[in-house]
C-alpha cells in the first residue's frame, strides 16, 4: 500500500500529480469544489481539516488510514508584492496571509509536512529550498519556495539552458511584442497553446494552471520526503 498524503489548498491538481509520480497515495482538500482533480478529493476548509486531524474527530475518510505527510500551498495572493499595481489601480490588497497558522496546526498533528508558496512569501517560511522549472529542464521560470520540518534540497536556475527566444511574452513595454526564451504561465500572458505542455499537465483548464505548480516539482519533493521517512524508520 502506497504511503498516503493530504494535499491541502489542492486546487486542481499539479501538486499532488507529482506526489502521486514519487510514489505516494494523494487524497486533496480544498474550500472550493475541484471536479478535475485527479485523485480522491473532499471539499472543506483546509484549516478545520488539520485542527479535527489534531483532536482526532471529523469525518471518516480522514482517520481511515493514517496520513505519512501533509503537503499545503496557502493561497498566495497575500505575499505576491503587487504594491506599484494596486496603487496604480487604486486598491487595496484583501487577500488573507495564512502559513503562520497553518504551520501551527501542522506542527500540532506530528506529521511530516511540506508548505509551498511563491518568492514573495520567504521571509514567512522557515528555511525553504527553491525550484526553478528550468532547473528541471522545463522552458518555465516559475520559482516556487518549500518549506518543510524534514531536511531537504532545492533546484538551482538553469536560466541559460533555453536560450531561442520562441515563446510569446505578455510583458510588452512601449507596446513592442517580444518573445521569450521560456513560457509565462499567468493571467496576462499569451502563448497559452504552450502552457500545458511547459506545466507537464494535461488536465487542467487554463485558469486552474495559472495557480497550479508543475508536477515535477513535487515529484522532486515527494522522493526526498520518502527518503527521508524511510532514512527515519
Amino acid at each position: 500500500m502506497r504511503p498516503r498524503l493530504l494535499d491541502l489548498f489542492c486546487g486542481a491538481g499539479g501538486a499532488a500529480m507529482g506526489y502521486h509520480r514519487a510514489g505516494f497515495e494523494v487524497v486533496g482538500v480544498d474550500i472550493n469544489p475541484q471536479p478535475n482533480y485527479p485523485f480522491e478529493f473532499h471539499q472543506g476548509d483546509a484549516l478545520n481539516v488539520l485542527a479535527r486531524l489534531i483532536e482526532g474527530d471529523g469525518p471518516a475518510w480522514l482517520h481511515a488510514h493514517p496520513f505519512l505527510a501533509i503537503h499545503t500551498s496557502p493561497p498566495c495572493q497575500g505575499y505576491l508584492n503587487l504594491t506599484s499595481v494596486n496603487q496604480a489601480l487604486g486598491r487595496r490588497s484583501q487577500h488573507s496571509q495564512m502559513i503562520e497558522p497553518v504551520r501551527d496546526l501542522l506542527r500540532a498533528t506530528g506529521v511530516p509536512y511540506v508548505i509551498e508558496n511563491v518568492a514573495d512569501a520567504r521571509s514567512h517560511l522557515v528555511d525553504p529550498i527553491r525550484i526553478c522549472g528550468t532547473g528541471l529542464n522545463l522552458p518555465l521560470r516559475r520559482h516556487r519556495l518549500f518549506e518543510s520540518d524534514l531536511g531537504m534540497i532545492g533546484i538551482p536556475c538553469a536560466h541559460d539552458r533555453f536560450t531561442e527566444r520562441k515563446y510569446w511574452t505578455g510583458w510588452r513595454p512601449n507596446g513592442q511584442r517580444r518573445l521569450s526564451t521560456v513560457v509565462q504561465v499567468y493571467g496576462n500572458a499569451g502563448g497559452r497553446e504552450h502552457w500545458a505542455a511547459a506545466m507537464g499537465i494535461d488536465w487542467m483548464t487554463n485558469s486552474e494552471l495559472v495557480e497550479s505548480i508543475p508536477p515535477a516539482y513535487t515529484e522532486f519533493i515527494g522522493r526526498q520526503l520518502l527518503d527521508a521517512m524511510g532514512a527515519a524508520e
